[in-house]
């Protein structure tokens, strides 16, 4: 089976992969005679946040790659768009499914118990997500969709905090139904 993506997402992809097993990496090289590293309830506890988290990030990623999928009209490559997408979560939030992303280092760390990943790697990991989202990802869909992307822009945040907006995108995605009518 081939799946048709553009370069871009392909390197984004291998992006999120260098930063999560270098993060790991590095933070267990870092933590190996760290007594922190070595406790079984440390591990326990953090564990435990690393899945809340990776699983709220998942849930993010699920509910606006769902949403998303309004915007692909025709034969495009696969995550991507052709038309501006601003109706549910995108309503409240322009990047909500980066946002949630941005969760995955610190729930990958937690879930590790490294002490170094979780407290510097994971936070500056998350910085750059940010940063790419801020630079690079506003860039293309500004280039994408123009006027039409700046209008939106302007009413609707790149982020919210929002309750309703949380909700949202970290609610337990909807399952699709799947029956042929």
């Amino acid at each position: 089976m081939k799946v048709k993506t553009t370069a871009s997402v392909i390197v984004r992809i291998l992006l999120w992969l260098l930063m999560l097993i270098g993060g790991a990496y590095i933070g267990i090289k870092n933590d190996l005679n760290d007594p922190l590293f070595t406790s079984p309830l440390f591990h326990f506890f953090t564990a435990f946040a690393g899945l809340i988290v990776l699983r709220l990030a998942f849930h993010a990623a699920a509910n606006g790659g769902r949403e998303l999928t309004k915007g692909r009209v025709g034969d495009i490559p696969r995550l991507e768009t052709n038309h501006l997408v601003t109706t549910g979560i995108y309503s409240c939030m322009r990047h909500p499914m980066l946002f949630g992303l941005t969760l995955l280092p610190l729930g990958w760390a937690l879930l590790l118990g490294s002490p170094t990943f979780i407290c510097i790697i994971a936070p500056v990991e998350m910085l750059f997500i940010i940063f790419m989202v801020t630079i690079f990802e506003e860039m293309e869909v500004k280039r994408k969709f123009g006027d039409e992307y700046k209008a939106y822009a302007q009413k609707v945040p790149m982020v919210s905090f929002r309750a309703v907006c949380l909700k949202k995108l970290f609610s337990k995605p909807a399952k699709q139904d799947t029956k042929a009518t």
